[in-house]
């Protein structure tokens, strides 16, 4: 009997109930039927959230609570919804510019975490600078459109670092046609270091650095970081 109720379990891909069936003690049909359907729900979940988690390849963060101090939000928008990443389902976006070394990746990852986690958000981070080789590189492979619909399901896209490196025609267009692809049809968050008048430096293009902006800031909400690198203050307290 335990086999064919294992194999029944495989079939209809019931993992938990098929490896645990045995373990769960209840006092009624009903309460064990319940144990088991809670179970096998909750694992189904955690899985999911691992999968999405391991796709977004974000970087690692400290667990200190988030520091808001040195942190301008404009009207429209608060500390809750930037951070549990309610702003994705209206498709917004976020612009979070500052110097280097002032929280914004960390803020962009936990962003990405939260939304994950709360929502089930399709998330992916990127270096602006990787995202543009992997652009080239499909470009030249033929993958392009492949890697075009792979960005086209995410419900968040981060591009980090844009502006510490300048682009070349090639990069700025297939980064240009990314974004405009997610314009209005989800979310991007992008970290930057750079005022919007010296975007044109890493695009090298000025009407194609407008049409950038344009799209970007359009349905976007602008969070400026005014405070001191904290890495730099970690390591005068540290050195």
């Amino acid at each position: 009997m335990n086999e064919q109720i294992e194999t029944y379990a495989k079939r209809l891909k019931l993992s938990w109930i098929r490896e645990n069936y045995q373990q769960i003690e209840a006092n009624s049909n009903q309460e064990y039927l319940l144990k088991l359907f809670e179970k096998e729900v909750q694992n189904r979940e955690e899985r999911r959230i691992n999968l999405l988690l391991k796709q977004a390849q974000l970087p690692k963060t400290g667990d200190q609570p988030y520091q808001w101090e040195h942190i301008q939000i404009p009207q429209g928008i608060s500390r809750t919804t930037v951070l549990n990443g309610n702003f994705i389902a209206e498709k917004e976006n976020l612009i979070l510019y500052g110097g280097v070394g002032t929280g914004k990746t960390y803020l962009a990852t936990l962003i990405s975490l939260n939304s994950i986690h709360r929502f089930g958000s399709r998330v992916k981070f990127f270096t602006v600078a990787s995202l543009v080789n992997k652009l080239i590189e499909a470009n030249q492979q033929g993958s392009l459109v492949k890697m075009m619909k792979q960005i086209e399901k995410l419900d968040l896209l981060v591009l980090d670092e844009l502006g510490y490196i300048p682009l070349n025609k090639e990069g700025a267009e297939l980064l240009f046609q990314v974004i405009s692809m997610c314009y209005e049809n989800k979310s991007i968050v992008i970290t930057t270091n750079l005022q919007f008048g010296q975007w044109n430096h890493v695009f090298g293009d000025p009407i194609l650095t407008e049409a950038v902006i344009d799209r970007l800031i359009h349905h976007s909400h602008l969070l400026l970081f005014t405070g001191d690198s904290f890495r730099y203050k970690e390591s005068l307290l540290h050195g």
